[in-house]
């Protein structure tokens, strides 16, 4: 017997108070949503959105919501959709709007869609304040078309707008991915003259550091994060350390990191199965995924995940690990390495 529906019935016929508790009931469905998208549990977030897009409950905000959690999921296709159709909504104010065409045109720049992402930047600097952010994006858009000198310009504006640590490694990035790390890494050497304050500051000149693959002034710099507290600096200390090949000293990190009580234990598991990969141990590793996935939040999965893969293929069981390939794809389109990984598989198994 479906009681919730009975009771939004009985509501009719008695009154505004219990026609209130439906609202409540649909308010509480949308206040999860946003906790579970912030949360990182982005499945669990797009299931409230939509029953929020059903219920009819902030359609606007609904679908924008639906939209970021299939964009973190790595559905860029239907984060389109669902940016499009929160746009096409009779509530988009201009603040919510331009908000949403950010997210629409990151979106289609994920799905291959340039020409689209442009002109959603172009919609953005005609009709809003450019800000850092919107630079960046626009910059980014350009440097997938082959526009060289736009996004340069753009990418120059953006770091003038937010001289930090995150802005120059997002540059850094975006040129990376393009081949063009020289491009990226003035930023990187531009950044590190600025002094650091916090233990925030130092984990950043430890991550720019290890871009660089100076793993000595990168542990340098993680140990001191490490130090005043910061439970990132810890796991990112693993990740430098596998980096130079001793495994040994990168569990011990991954094993600190896992002891602290306040960290999420899902990445420590995964450092420790990177490990036992690089040991030739794949059993250990799917172990230690086992372990990690218990864990894990919707955004703590995908390499994990991925990893499982790789943990199969080392133990030439080339059919579960095409097997778990095809699930990884479904979750996660938009991974171009899975993609080839699934095309070498397949050829494996004579699937």
């Amino acid at each position: 017997m479906n009681t919730k529906k009975i009771g939004c019935i009985l509501a009719v016929g008695m009154g505004v108070t219990l026609l209130a508790g439906c609202g409540s009931e649909k308010k509480n469905i949308y206040k999860q949503a946003e906790e579970n998208l912030e949360q990182g549990n982005y499945q669990e977030a797009l299931e409230g959105y939509e029953a929020s897009i059903s219920n009819g409950y902030k359609p606007t905000e609904s679908f924008r919501g639906a939209g970021i959690a299939r964009l973190r999921m790595g559905d860029s296709e239907g984060a389109v959709d669902a940016f499009t159709k929160a746009l096409g909504t009779d509530k988009a104010g201009k603040s919510l709007r331009q908000d949403i065409l950010s997210y629409r045109a990151t979106a289609e720049l994920q799905a291959g869609l340039e020409d689209d992402a442009m002109a959603d930047c172009q919609t953005l600097a005609s009709d809003y304040s450019m800000n850092a952010d919107t630079y960046f994006l626009t910059g980014s858009v350009a440097l997938a078309m082959d526009g060289y000198d736009e996004a340069a310009s753009n990418f120059q504006q953006a770091y003038g707008e937010k001289l930090d640590y995150a802005m120059a490694l997002q540059i850094y990035e975006a040129y990376e991915a393009r081949d063009m790390e020289a491009d990226g890494t003035r930023y990187l050497e531009a950044v590190l003259e600025n002094a650091p304050k916090n233990a925030r500051d130092y984990y950043e000149r430890g991550h720019i550091y290890y871009c660089m693959e100076d793993y000595d002034n990168a542990k340098k710099e993680l140990t001191k994060a490490a130090d005043k507290g910061s439970a990132q600096a810890e796991l990112l200390l693993g990740t430098v350390c596998l980096a130079q090949g001793d495994t040994a000293a990168a569990r011990s990190m991954y094993q600190d990191y896992l002891n602290l009580e306040d960290s999420s234990k899902a990445p420590g598991y995964n450092g420790m199965a990177l490990c036992d990969l690089a040991d030739g141990d794949p059993d250990s590793a799917l172990a230690n995924i086992a372990s990690g996935l218990e864990s894990a939040e919707t955004n703590e999965m995908q390499e994990l995940l991925f990893n499982e893969i790789a943990a199969y293929e080392k133990k030439l069981d080339f059919s579960t690990a095409y097997a778990k390939a095809q699930e990884y794809v479904k979750m996660y389109p938009d991974d171009k390495e899975a993609q080839k990984e699934l095309v070498f598989l397949k050829s494996r198994t004579g699937e």
